[in-house]
């Protein structure tokens, strides 16, 4: 509630993301603190609990789907040593933004370029996504890139929403790990075309 600065990018969330920080805000001005807390958090639940409902789909494996599969398959593509690959698995929620700390705990022992392959994360949140925000510019400021890939129709557009491109740079989104790894390869190769000519 203190964050004054964080209120434009929370403007940019879901329509129910922005109504559980109102109801919060209101509540915290016109009754008191230990209200607004108490409802925030059952409005916040209820919310991840229809987030997580939401991402629960069931659906025939027809042709199309194995075909487009192979473009998001790791046994074809070779991946250089300049590149390391993490998945996220399941709903980025409020609730598992700590485990994204794996990712830079050992900062120092990371390559150049960081994937984060999101073809098997059903869902995110305003939270998950300040969480992806952090890790761009921690990385960014280590003199590493982030590119993500694969995104999910619910995570694509919040990211859109949200600006999420500002973070990264938009070419940096990739539909896909093939794409994923053909833009770290052009980006490796420019960071060694500009290292000879300084």
């Amino acid at each position: 509630m203190g964050e004054w600065r964080e209120i434009p990018e929370l403007l940019r969330l879901t329509k129910a993301d922005i109504a559980v920080w109102l109801a919060t805000f209101a509540l915290t001005v016109f009754a008191d603190l230990t209200v607004a807390v108490e409802v925030g958090m059952v409005l916040a639940a209820l919310l991840f609990i229809r987030r997580v409902a939401e991402t629960t789909t069931i659906v025939p494996v027809t042709e199309d789907y194995i075909r487009d599969s192979v473009q998001h398959s790791l046994h074809q593509l070779v991946i250089p040593s300049y590149v390391q690959i993490f998945r996220i698995h399941g709903p980025f929620l409020f609730g598992a933004t700590y485990k994204l700390r794996m990712v830079t705990e050992r900062l120092d022992a990371l390559p150049d370029i960081v994937i984060l392959r999101l073809r098997n994360m059903n869902a995110l949140d305003g939270t998950g996504l300040r969480a992806f925000q952090d890790l761009a510019d921690t990385l960014h400021a280590s003199g590493r890139e982030l590119l993500l890939c694969g995104a999910r129709k619910q995570p694509a557009h919040l990211m859109e929403r949200a600006d999420f491109h500002r973070h990264v740079g938009a070419e940096n989104i990739c539909a896909n790990i093939g794409v994923a790894i053909a833009r770290a390869e052009w980006l490796h190769a420019h960071r060694r075309q500009v290292q000879r000519s300084a």
